[in-house]
């Protein structure tokens, strides 16, 4: 019997926005519900905290480094393996509905359809969800106004001072959220017993905050408690960093409480249409035998350290990501895992799960074994930086323990170090301190041992790839028929 398989994801959701997590004041009952059904991790981590390179390490099971989608902007290589690829060859129907980020923006991954709802680049001229709004005569002026830099130009005053945090000119049922959960709610119809499965992927709740009603009112700026790691102001270290998509000085608590209301309400949208996908389940008799996983591409500092988005150091909030898995039957319901895992193990867990095939390249660790457990997690980056005129750029790395959490960037002196145990919210740097240099080497050890021995970038062979005719050399196919006859006649 084949279990169908379920992956649910988000774009930008910080790991503790999710009452099952311990948030007080934010509403996802289905979420929560989800993780009394399953296993709760409380210490996964993405592997590099930016949309596309996450996203393709879900898919591949490899870090950056290894699949070489460094940016938000690229493509991942067609002679590369991902989980939808190696469930079709074991007869999976494999479906994706909503955002991929990819360039092209269809590209071929290993799902038989795709109905997609993309946001940033030209993607969002290319996809389903737009091509759909146009028909309607509709258009997102909000996502687009804070996506495209020609638009963002002309922005109103009001975008600026709320940090995109409005409330959406498109109604629930034309909002992206919505339409992404209809679209897989027509898959789902169709699904038979076993065999399926398909990733849903919703835009949200990445900035602009902008949920439409009634999620944009549903919670009272007021009343929400602002989450750990708040700063008065944003440090020097910090703001040299990155200055912030929008600037981080001009971050006001008052600012930051609209947002959080917004962005609540976009993540209560989002687990309310989970709710919608999950109910049709249970009235097909599908919930039982269904693998359900919910995940998140990266975190948002959501004011940590008195700064919003990403682009800055991969501190807790940015780099620690929620992770929901519900195994069928409820198996392993009500655990809660803590311990440390990366999202090159989602890939290797779904296809041990259906005992599919796993390449020697997918060095990720199988999650339904609870006694796994990785001594370390590690989250790339590429960074850039002026220098003389010229853009320049290097990568940045975390490594992440039980305790201590190492950032280092352009080489491997230039570091900081923080103890998570005594400083949970980084914001003392000890990595000049003597009594931690035993720790600080063990954990550069660990990124040179992982970077440069035990996760090499894959083979990549491709005899179906095309090539340029140079020369009108004779093609590749004749070549080898000749040396079939050949061989045949001299033999």
């Amino acid at each position: 019997m084949k279990n169908n398989i379920l992956f649910i994801m988000s774009d930008q959701h910080r790991y503790d926005c999710i009452g099952a997590y311990g948030n007080k004041d934010v509403k996802t009952k289905n979420l929560d519900n989800l993780a009394n059904d399953g296993v709760l991790h409380t210490r996964h981590y993405c592997t590099y905290p930016v949309c596309t390179p996450s996203r393709y390490s879900l898919l591949s099971g490899l870090y950056t480094h290894q699949h070489m989608g460094w940016s938000n902007h690229c493509t991942l290589p067609s002679g590369i393996d991902t989980y939808p690829k190696l469930l079709k060859q074991i007869g999976y129907n494999t479906t994706v509905v909503g955002k991929m980020h990819s360039t092209p923006t269809y590209l071929d991954v290993g799902f038989d359809k795709m109905f997609l709802a993309e946001q940033d680049g030209d993607g969002r001229f290319d996809d389903d969800y737009h091509k759909y709004l146009m028909e309607n005569n509709l258009i997102d002026v909000n996502d687009i106004v804070d996506q495209r830099q020609e638009y963002r130009e002309k922005a109103k005053e009001e975008y600026w001072d709320t940090y995109g945090a409005q409330k959406s000119n498109l109604d629930e049922k034309h909002h992206s959220t919505t339409w992404i959960t209809d679209k897989a709610l027509e898959e789902i119809e169709n699904w038979t017993d076993e065999g399926n499965m398909m990733l849903v992927s919703y835009v949200k709740p990445h900035h602009p905050f902008d949920p439409p009603a009634p999620y944009d009112t549903m919670y009272n700026p007021d009343d929400l408690t602002l989450l750990d790691g708040y700063t008065n102001e944003v440090s020097d270290v910090d703001y040299e960093h990155h200055k912030g998509y929008f600037d981080h000085k001009n971050l006001t608590e008052k600012r930051l409480r609209r947002i959080m209301a917004h962005y609540y309400g976009s993540i209560t949208q989002i687990d309310d249409n989970i709710g919608r996908i999950i109910n049709l389940l249970k009235e097909k008799g599908l919930y039982d035998n269904t693998l359900i996983i919910y995940t998140s591409d990266h975190g948002d500092y959501m004011g940590y350290h008195h700064m919003m988005l990403k682009s800055n150091y991969m501190y807790e909030p940015l780099a620690k990501v929620p992770l929901i898995i519900k195994y069928p039957n409820n198996k392993h319901s009500g655990v809660i895992n803590n311990n440390l895992s990366s999202n090159i193990d989602i890939a290797p867990t779904i296809l041990n799960y259906v005992n599919a095939k796993i390449p020697y390249s997918m060095k990720g660790m199988d999650l339904e074994n609870q006694q796994n457990a990785r001594q370390f997690s590690i989250c790339e980056g590429l960074r850039n930086e002026i220098v003389d005129g010229k853009e320049e750029f290097y990568c940045e790395y975390m490594v992440v323990s039980d305790r201590y959490k190492l950032i280092v960037g352009k080489n491997l002196e230039n570091c900081r170090f923080f103890d998570l145990q005594n400083d949970p919210l980084e914001l003392c740097d000890i990595s000049k301190e003597d009594k931690y240099k035993t720790e600080i080497e063990k954990h550069k050890k660990y990124l040179v041992q992982t970077i440069t021995f035990d996760s090499l970038s894959p083979i990549y062979l491709n005899y179906e790839e095309k090539q340029n005719n140079i020369n009108n050399k004779i093609p590749r196919n004749d070549v080898k028929q000749y040396y079939i006859d050949k061989f045949n006649q001299e033999f």
